[in-house]
């Protein structure tokens, strides 16, 4: 079992440089994808990152080999590959239709499937402390949508539609998530992210078009670049992150990203407002994505809390004999 470092400083500043470069990637995307269709765009973020792994693995002489996998394990891969292509193209589309704060709200999904789907997969268990937190989440989305309720109900507008993509996205991350925690067990996490990688920019490549980038104005080209480098910097951050800090307080930290993004969008709106739009949302919205913030955290964070609050009675217990 991994034991972390215990730098938690070191760990909680990697967590928030996740958190920030998460927060932004949306509003990056946004741009370029006035120019660019979601299918180049992901193959560019993907065949990038998933080329500069494998220079920085094959100069260490750290390139996975797919012997020990056996058949499960590439059946693994296939899965992993699948579910972040899906995951990638599905929010770029969901992007088109949606402001950057509520796409990033709704990918927060994710996470919560994920965590449900191991439930049953992994047998993992469910605490009370989490229930609440998932109470607390579905509130929050209420809250958030509450101006737009009846639409997302009743109708399949542009709106309605953009939300259940992003649903889909996220629910095809689970697939990937699940696979990956397995694959965990053979390779690296670096290792696992090249393979997938280099597969989900080959399975994108017929239907990518390349030489879309040649019609990006400077700032476009600049953000596309951005974009590639933050898919790989962001996980590597991340990563790192788990090496020296609990899981589960760095998820409750990289809950904060859609609260970055509706900051940042509010700040680029305010400087660069031919480029960015304010979000159109009412004060019981923002109420509600921090509502989302504090579930998605408090879901992360209940099974650790609930062990120290089991440490501290033994110890108590065991001084007062």
């Amino acid at each position: 079992m991994h034991i972390s470092s215990g730098r938690w400083v070191y760990g909680l500043f990697l967590a928030l440089v996740t958190a920030v470069l998460w927060g932004v990637l949306p509003i990056w995307l946004k741009e370029v994808l006035q120019t660019m269709d979601p299918v180049t765009v992901t193959w560019y973020r993907l065949i990038v990152a998933g080329l500069l792994l494998f220079v920085y693995l094959g100069a260490n002489r750290r390139l996975p080999e797919f012997r020990p996998l056996g058949a499960r394990g590439r059946w693994l891969v296939v899965l992993a590959v699948g579910g972040l292509t899906g995951n990638y193209v599905f929010y770029l589309i969901g992007l088109k239709m949606l402001s950057p704060g509520t796409t990033q709200l709704v990918i927060q999904v994710a996470p919560i499937l994920f965590l449900l789907s191991s439930l049953f997969i992994f047998k993992e268990s469910f605490s009370l402390g989490q229930a609440f937190g998932l109470v607390v989440t579905v509130l929050g989305f209420g809250l958030f949508f509450n101006q737009r309720l009846e639409e997302l109900l009743t109708s399949m507008g542009q709106y309605t539609l953009g939300v259940l993509v992003i649903l889909l996205a996220s629910a095809v991350w689970t697939f990937y998530g699940l696979a990956q925690k397995q694959l965990l067990t053979h390779w690296s996490s670096a290792q696992v992210m090249m393979v997938i990688y280099l597969g989900c920019a080959a399975l994108l490549t017929p239907w990518a078009h390349p030489l879309e980038a040649l019609n990006l104005s400077p700032l476009q080209g600049w953000l596309l670049l951005a974009c590639c480098l933050n898919t790989l910097v962001a996980y590597g951050a991340f990563a790192e992150a788990l090496a020296h800090w609990e899981a589960s307080r760095v998820s409750a930290t990289l809950a904060i990203t859609p609260l970055v993004t509706f900051a940042s969008v509010a700040a680029c709106a305010a400087l660069w407002p031919d480029h960015v739009q304010p979000e159109e949302i009412n004060w019981i919205a923002y109420a509600g994505a921090l509502f989302v913030v504090l579930g998605s955290a408090l879901t992360a964070l209940a099974p650790s809390l609930v062990r120290s609050w089991r440490a501290r009675r033994e110890v108590e217990a065991s001084s007062s004999l």
